[in-house]
């Protein structure tokens, strides 16, 4: 049971920082990972699945992060500007390796 203090809106911006903001969070950081292995010399699909398994542990680690911080402003930035950040990064060093 949901406490006085905590609305149903809340609840579901919290719920879709969670599952949105974790999902572009882990798509950034999939992207710039997949594009630094493959700078450093790694085959590009051992980059890539690499790169998968440890998107999957930020996911969970993301996902259980924007419910247990306090402030829900600061979660929604972190998430949808890293992710955006990490984007625009991997952009840059793929034109630059390819």
């Amino acid at each position: 049971m949901a406490t006085p203090n905590l609305s149903r809106l809340h609840i579901a911006s919290r719920t879709g920082a969670a599952l949105l903001g974790g999902y572009a969070f882990t798509w950034g950081t999939i992207a710039l990972a997949i594009a630094l292995f493959f700078a450093a010399g790694m085959e590009f699909h051992d980059a890539e699945h690499l790169s998968y398994i440890l998107g999957f542990l930020v996911f969970l680690v993301v996902f259980l992060t924007a419910f247990a911080a306090r402030n829900l402003r600061r979660v929604w930035m972190i998430l949808l500007g890293g992710g955006a950040l990490m984007t625009v990064c991997a952009s840059l060093l793929q034109s630059q390796l390819v």
